[in-house]
């Protein structure tokens, strides 16, 4: 009788463990739900960003993303305020300031048209840590550019640089490279520009995006908040 009793809690014990494991083996549905409605809300925070970031003015209005002039080389901050005494002394309207509008617009001309490339990027993404993403009220937006930054950066540029080319942004530094030095000692060029701003404009986007994040993370019924529990 005792053996009985012992064969029969082995048994159990074997048979627990072997459910434990094909548990373990296969994603619950809260854990699929919150991967799918990760993925869902991560598209339409993209999208919702993207839309208000490419409305004229959208980047340059916004103080805290706007796009400044690109300063790099042995100068450094030098090359700024030499370029803005000789440049923008008359009036703030003065050429300085067109050139940033400018650059502002490039960025928001290049964010409209970069939605198939933040939905490529989100629908490549495993989400494998999803149950330690979603505790983080813009874990998607982290996640997203933890894992994608260099490659929408890489196809981002392109964007930028036709934008950049059509709004005059690299002529006017041609010209103000012929007539003054400084800007090309400061390795103002067309490459440098254009990495400046697809940089710059990286951080604005991601900035909205995680901002719609967290809307639709607060108010369930914009959209599919709800899936992820909050």
């Amino acid at each position: 009788m005792a053996e009985n009793k012992i064969l029969t809690s082995r048994r159990t014990l074997i048979a627990g463990s072997a459910a434990t494991g094909l548990l373990a083996a296969i994603p619950s549905g809260a854990a699929a739900q919150g991967r799918l409605g990760l993925s869902s809300i991560l598209g339409q925070a993209t999208d919702n960003a993207l839309d208000k970031l490419a409305q004229p003015g959208a980047f340059y209005n916004d103080e805290a993303i706007r796009i400044g002039l690109p300063i790099v080389g042995d100068l450094g901050g030098r090359a700024g305020g030499l370029l803005g005494s000789i440049l923008g002394e008359n009036s703030t309207a003065g050429v300085l300031g067109g050139i940033t509008r400018s650059i502002n617009d490039a960025a928001g001309v290049a964010a409209g048209e970069a939605k198939p490339i933040f939905r490529d990027a989100i629908d490549d993404l495993s989400f494998s840590d999803a149950p330690g993403i979603i505790r983080e009220d813009d874990g998607g937006t982290q996640y997203l550019r933890q894992s994608s930054n260099d490659r929408l950066h890489e196809r981002l540029e392109p964007l930028v640089d036709s934008a950049l080319e059509e709004l005059g942004v690299y002529s006017t530094f041609d010209g103000l490279a012929g007539q003054h030095s400084f800007i090309r000692d400061a390795g103002l060029n067309r490459q440098s520009i254009n990495r400046s701003v697809t940089d710059q404009g990286l951080d604005g986007i991601f900035a909205y995006i995680g901002s719609e994040e967290r809307n639709f993370r607060e108010n369930p019924l914009r959209g599919l908040g709800s899936l992820l529990g909050n």
